[in-house]
C-alpha cells in the first residue's frame, strides 16, 4: 500500500517512517499516534526509535508528542518530511 495515496483510509497506529544508521547500529523509525491527548480535533504523534538488533529487554526510545496536525494523513506527511539529519538528532535526544 502506498502511504502517499489518498484513499480515505486512516494510517495504522504505528507506521514505519525510515531506517537510519547511528553509532554503529541500524534504527527503525516509527510514527506512533497518541490517542485521547488534548484537542480531539487534532492528531498527535511521536517518533519511536527501535534498534534493528534490539536485545530482549532493550526498550525503544520515544520522543514526546512532536507532531500535531489536523489529520493523520498530514501527520504522516510531516513525519516523512524529516530528513536523516533531523531524525538522527531526535534519536540522540532519546537514547
Amino acid at each position: 500500500m502506498d502511504p502517499s495515496a489518498d484513499d480515505g483510509a486512516e494510517p495504522p497506529m504505528d507506521l514505519h517512517i525510515a531506517t537510519l544508521a547511528h553509532e554503529g547500529r541500524f534504527w527503525d523509525v516509527h510514527l506512533e499516534f497518541v490517542e485521547g491527548a488534548g484537542d480531539p480535533a487534532a492528531c498527535r504523534a511521536r517518533l519511536c526509535f527501535a534498534p534493528t538488533d534490539r536485545a530482549g529487554n532493550e526498550e525503544p526510545g520515544r520522543t514526546a508528542v512532536i507532531i500535531i496536525e489536523p489529520t493523520r494523513e498530514e501527520a504522516v506527511r510531516t513525519a516523512r518530511d524529516f530528513d536523516r539529519y533531523h531524525l538522527a538528532a531526535m534519536l540522540r535526544s532519546v537514547t
